[in-house]
């Protein structure tokens, strides 16, 4: 919670932070009551095995390929590397997790 608090006032003082205090805010009012902390933790760490047994698939997806004629891709496949990162920081903040550990696990799979 400390660290949070930090990241809130590094952000809005402007400074770039590791971890987004809004998004975590976010994430953190939209947890159910009736779950545990662990089903909570699975569900985050599943999520991630379902993006990266996605990631094959979305790689080879037509719109995936670099569009030279409006110099980018068509889907926004670029942006995907820094969404996971932002999100999965998120959650992992929300749930005591250590962040670097997850993404590595990530990596594995």
């Amino acid at each position: 919670q400390v660290t949070l608090t930090i990241f809130e006032l590094a952000s809005a003082a402007g400074i770039p932070c590791e971890v987004d205090p809004a998004l975590v805010n976010v994430l953190a009012g939209n947890k159910p009551d009736v779950s545990s902390p662990e089903e909570d933790s699975k569900v985050a760490c599943l999520l991630l095995v379902f993006v990266a047994v996605s990631l094959p698939l979305l790689a080879s997806d037509p719109a995936s390929i670099y569009n030279t004629e409006v110099d980018a891709y068509n889907n926004t496949i670029h942006c995907l590397a820094k969404a996971i990162i932002h999100v999965s920081a998120a959650l992992f903040t929300v749930h005591n997790k250590n962040i670097e550990t997850h993404l590595k696990e990530f990596l594995l799979v």
